[in-house]
């Protein structure tokens, strides 16, 4: 007897060929209960680029329509992020070689969380390299691997013409510092 799907499956399925007629990976679709009400969150990808807001509000209106037979307080459409989590077979393998960061249900040797390289994953396995130490982990064991960014680039230095702001300095002067950015998220005015 074949499995009913569950709202979020039906979700993906309705969602995902939309999304790919307007160029969009369907990477993950849910509810996610918040004290505020149900979130269905859905998350896109493209090959070219980062996802923008434009694309957010582009496959928001397209699946909106979709969408009303749910029932659900609030539509998100976001990116997965650079540390997005691993689910797909499809990001798994395009991931392959890259640091990941692996959560377990129950610890081994007293650790939940390892960092290693990716070797392999599937239904039974997820396997990494730890510096020079393998490890293996079952699937069932597993509640998660997540992309780890690199963030190597940061640490380089700032070049010696580049201008900086001391607010200890300018606090002292009596100066006032202040952060200045648009910082509207499409607030209606």
């Amino acid at each position: 007897m074949p499995r009913k799907q569950t709202n979020a499956q039906k979700l993906f399925a309705l969602c995902e060929s939309k999304c790919q007629a307007l160029g969009y990976d369907l990477c993950d679709a849910g509810f996610e209960k918040e004290p505020s009400g149900v979130y269905l969150r859905l998350y896109i990808d493209k090959d070219e680029g980062s996802i923008s807001l434009d694309d957010c509000e582009k496959v928001h209106r397209e699946i909106q329509p979709l969408v009303e037979s749910f029932d659900y307080d609030f539509m998100e459409v976001c990116s997965p992020g650079i540390d997005r989590p691993l689910k797909r077979e499809k990001d798994i393998l395009k991931n392959i070689g890259n640091a990941v960061e692996v959560h377990l249900y129950k610890a081994e040797n007293k650790v939940k969380t390892f960092c290693g390289i990716l070797e392999a994953m599937d239904k039974t396995e997820v396997r990494i390299l730890e510096g020079d130490r393998p490890h293996s982990f079952d699937a069932a064991n597993v509640s998660q691997v997540r992309l780890l960014p690199d963030l190597s680039g940061l640490d380089e230095d700032v070049p010696a013409d580049a201008e900086t702001l001391d607010i200890e300095t300018m606090e002292e002067a009596g100066e006032t510092a202040a952060i200045v950015g648009d910082n509207d998220y499409g607030s209606e005015e």
